[in-house]
């Protein structure tokens, strides 16, 4: 991490229970009991993100935050419900790259997903570049003269196609002038088993694959952030090795469109004072997520840069998208 981000993230830290108090006496406070709407089953990345949020931000929201999961179709009916609740604040909905900067631009969506109120990124990981185990590639440099050399024998797997997992895999290509493999699964559980079992060379994985690197299953070769991943600082980037090569896992908190001011301060307050505090950001990193808050001012410009870098991947690599 740079001197400057450090910096910025201090700030905000000290600055975070100011802003709250200030959002606190510049009017709305809730009524009733708010929902936080998780667009995936109970157990997942999503899921654990909005609990902590919520527990934390229950005390000092003075009602209850209570998770909905309403899963469905990729992501998209949780996010549908937010979309078409009141603008109220009294629904929030756990956003990921799946239902708004990926998702949407291969299939159609029950919603615009630029025009839902964006209140602020909560968490960021890095993917990891994982081979298994009896690999003939024993680092990141070696995997990479492979790649150049013999695409056509390296087997990548990924989460499906679509997913961030295939798409790094594209950008990839993109980057090395190489095609190949893509063997896609339903979801990456099945994905990490195969992988640890030797059926396929390698493959992006996200913070859940971690366990199979620390037992040895899985060897890990590299992550896509632009700076050394906190987890393991001694794994080199992609980046360092390519040029530009920045993914991220990131989740949100999304409102419905139109958001009145005072209740949007509010919640990017509450966000920025909850993700400061020690219990939360532990509470995430056990799971391989940075508590990193990005307040909706900055937070959608770095979707719309997001939805722009997926669209070229996804035209470049010619990926078939839903009529």
């Amino acid at each position: 991490m740079t001197y400057c981000l450090r910096r910025r993230m201090a700030l905000g830290l000290i600055a975070a229970p100011a802003l709250a108090r200030a959002a606190r006496a510049a009017g709305w406070v809730p009524d009733r009991p708010v929902r936080i709407i998780v667009p995936f089953p109970p157990g997942g990345g999503l899921d654990l993100v909005g609990r902590v949020l919520a527990d934390t931000m229950a005390s000092e929201l003075g009602q209850p935050v209570v998770v909905d999961n309403r899963a469905g179709a990729a992501g998209a009916l949780g996010i549908e419900q937010v979309y078409q609740a009141a603008p109220d604040g009294y629904t929030l909905g756990i956003t990921s790259s799946g239902n708004i900067t990926i998702g949407p631009l291969l299939r159609r969506t029950p919603y615009q997903p630029m025009a839902l109120t964006h209140v602020s990124r909560l968490t960021t990981s890095p993917l990891m570049l994982v081979a298994r185990k009896g690999s003939p590639v024993a680092d990141l440099d070696a995997f990479l003269a492979w790649m150049r050399a013999k695409p056509e024998e390296v087997r990548f797997a990924s989460a499906g196609i679509g997913s961030s997992t295939h798409l790094s895999l594209e950008l990839l290509n993109i980057r090395l002038g190489t095609r190949t493999m893509n063997v896609p699964y339903r979801g990456t559980t099945p994905m990490l088993t195969d992988l640890a079992a030797g059926i396929v060379d390698v493959a992006f994985a996200d913070a859940t694959g971690w366990p199979l690197v620390e037992q040895g299953a899985l060897r890990l070769l590299a992550v896509s952030s632009g700076e050394a991943w906190a987890r393991s600082p001694q794994t080199p980037t992609l980046d360092s090795r390519l040029g530009e090569f920045r993914v991220t896992n990131w989740y949100g908190l999304v409102a419905p469109p139109n958001l009145p001011a005072p209740i949007l301060a509010r919640f990017e307050a509450e966000v920025a004072q909850a993700l400061a505090l020690p219990k939360v950001q532990q509470a995430y990193a056990t799971s391989g997520f940075t508590a990193l808050p990005l307040p909706r001012a900055q937070f959608h410009p770095f979707l719309e840069s997001e939805i722009k870098l997926w669209d070229s991947v996804i035209e470049t690599a010619k990926i078939e998208k839903e009529s």
